[in-house]
């Protein structure tokens, strides 16, 4: 799935978003804006790139969530409301951690799923080719050992809690 090599710190995170959508059965995972995304009942819920955070939340509370330390807009421009970058030092504990896993997945039943694109011709022309060269892909991050799923569960990238 992963087209190119990802660092280890954008791995480790890729992994704990699996571990905490682990027992939902309506994830599915793709790249998206450069980054590696969780979608959520067919609707972009969560993403990693680098070290930072996506999290798609309620655009009627867009200013509440630009306000607050450690995340900025996807767009300043203003074009994709909801949508925001936490750095790492907004999701260094289990209860920041937990904040944003939560209000994403709150949001997503309201979220509208964006229409599927048709394919074009080139693409599926491209899609229907024999591949010459067999891509590798990055390794998929290890699920840590026992129950999987809980939000609120303690994983490597969080920090000292209290």
């Amino acid at each position: 799935m992963v087209t190119r090599p990802l660092s280890d710190e954008t791995l480790h995170l890729v992994g704990a978003l699996r571990t905490a959508l682990a027992q939902r059965s309506d994830v599915d995972e793709r790249t998206m804006f450069g980054c590696y995304c969780f979608f959520v009942d067919g609707k972009l819920c969560m993403g990693v790139k680098g070290e930072e955070l996506l999290v798609r939340l309620p655009p009627d509370r867009h200013g509440e969530f630009q306000e607050m330390q450690n995340t900025r807009e996807l767009s300043p421009g203003g074009g994709m409301q909801g949508y925001f970058w936490v750095e790492p030092n907004g999701y260094a504990t289990r209860a920041q951690w937990s904040f944003w896993l939560n209000e994403a997945l709150a949001y997503n039943p309201r979220a509208k799923a964006s229409p599927r694109r048709k394919p074009t011709a080139a693409n599926t022309v491209a899609n229907t080719a024999p591949k010459a060269t067999a891509k590798k892909s990055a390794p998929t991050p290890k699920r840590p050992s026992g129950k999987a799923g809980n939000a609120g569960k303690r994983h490597s990238i969080f920090g000292e809690d209290d």
